[in-house]
């Protein structure tokens, strides 16, 4: 990383890391731990977050091995003061005030060791800059209030390199809450829209944009240059490479996006702007941990427009952003995330409209520019629930 930052150091750079490894994994456990009521597990797990984070400062630093660790353990103490408590709120509140820890601690640690190296940066917590509403795990952001405090702050005036986390935000109550798993490359998309950016570089483990996950489809192809537009489409359906709401505020400004690798720096990586979509391969995408909630009306009658209008309210109220939606006489079937507290929200509050089923553990197959030929070989053997096709986009939900 050393070696990237540096061929950037002459001019106005600011960094935004995600958490380290799988740590988020593992402060979900340590937040769902603690929610179920069990604090000495809770404390366990966390434990080995804190002797992770501290054994790899040792690794990385010599000179400020010592301040940075008390940087780490004002992070520390404020979450295992959070752990002996009881639960009163909801999850998702616990679940961002301990999942955000990660990006303080990465970032924290990579200030440190990128001044130790002479590359001299400011490092920020993203909580005093991004204000955010209190939707917890999916917070929406203020944005004049944002701008509001990049103005006060100053972020980049004086041609400074700035070292801040991905992911987070806070209320105006300075409660910290999360943009969306993956939000780091959003918090990136707020800071160059707000900052007047000429480009944004988000760095990945692939050497760009590829045609499908490399890890699960070996013969996937990178694509060299694609739309806006088509990766929002990508996103909307699951594809992991960039966070859905990244593209809006880049496309606003015209700021393109370029994907690179941080194994493979030298090579072009993938540039996404608002042309680019010749001759684009099919694109798979498969999202995991879905579930399938069947909703009948009560006496038979054709579902109209009142009651999609109160189910598209209820959808708005939960937070809660359908992947699928399929429709029929008197039936839907709306594909959502397999988050229980939310399925149970839902399912409750639409029971007094529609008879209710719901079907969990199942897989969302998407394949964009789809051949039928190649959807054949993809969906083999497969135990479909529910498929859906339009001229572009070919949609199999099937069980795991």
């Amino acid at each position: 990383m050393g070696k990237i930052v540096e061929s950037y150091k002459d001019e106005p750079l600011l960094i935004v890391l995600s958490a380290m490894g799988k740590t988020t994994n593992a402060l979900e456990k340590v937040a769902e731990a603690f929610y179920a009521g069990n604090k000495e597990n809770s404390l366990n797990l966390f434990h080995l977050i804190k002797e992770n984070h501290i054994t790899t400062a040792k690794y990385l630093l010599v000179t400020s091995y010592n301040k940075t660790v008390e940087h780490l353990n004002s992070f520390f103490t404020e979450i295992e003061w959070l752990l002996h408590d009881k639960a009163v709120q909801s999850y998702d509140y616990y679940y961002d005030q301990i999942v955000c820890i990660g990006e303080l601690l990465s970032s924290c640690i990579v200030s440190a060791f990128l001044n130790e190296k002479g590359i001299k940066n400011e490092w920020i917590d993203v909580r005093d800059i991004i204000r955010t509403d209190n939707s917890f795990r999916e917070a929406n952001v203020c944005w004049e209030e944002t701008k509001v405090n990049i103005n006060r702050t100053g972020i980049l005036t004086n041609n400074t390199i700035c070292v801040t986390q991905g992911f987070v935000g806070s209320t105006d109550q300075n409660e910290s809450t999360t943009l969306g798993r993956e939000g780091s490359d959003y918090t990136a998309a707020i800071f160059a829209n707000l900052l007047e950016a000429t480009d944004l570089t988000i760095w990945k483990d692939v050497d760009g944009v590829m045609s499908a996950d490399p890890k699960i489809f070996p013969t996937t192809s990178l694509i060299d240059a694609i739309s806006f537009n088509e990766v929002i489409e990508m996103a909307f359906y699951g594809a992991q490479v960039i966070h859905p709401k990244t593209i809006k505020p880049l496309q606003n400004k015209k700021i393109p996006l370029l994907v690179k690798s941080f194994l493979h720096p030298s090579l072009p990586g993938t540039i996404i702007s608002n042309t680019g979509d010749k001759n684009l391969p099919p694109i798979i995408v498969l999202k995991n941990n879905l579930a399938l909630m069947r909703l009948q009306t009560q006496n038979f009658s054709f579902i109209g427009e009142i009651q999609m209008s109160k189910l598209y309210h209820l959808l708005a109220e939960l937070n809660i952003k359908p992947t699928l939606i399929q429709t029929a006489a008197i039936n839907l079937q709306i594909c959502i995330d397999e988050r229980e507290e939310k399925i149970q929200q839902l399912a409750a509050m639409a029971s007094e409209m529609f008879g209710v089923q719901v079907e969990k553990g199942l897989i969302l197959l998407t394949v964009r520019h789809y051949k039928e030929d190649i959807l054949s070989q993809l969906t083999k053997g497969k135990n479909i629930i529910l498929s859906q096709k339009t001229k572009e986009t070919a949609q199999v939900l099937y069980h795991e």
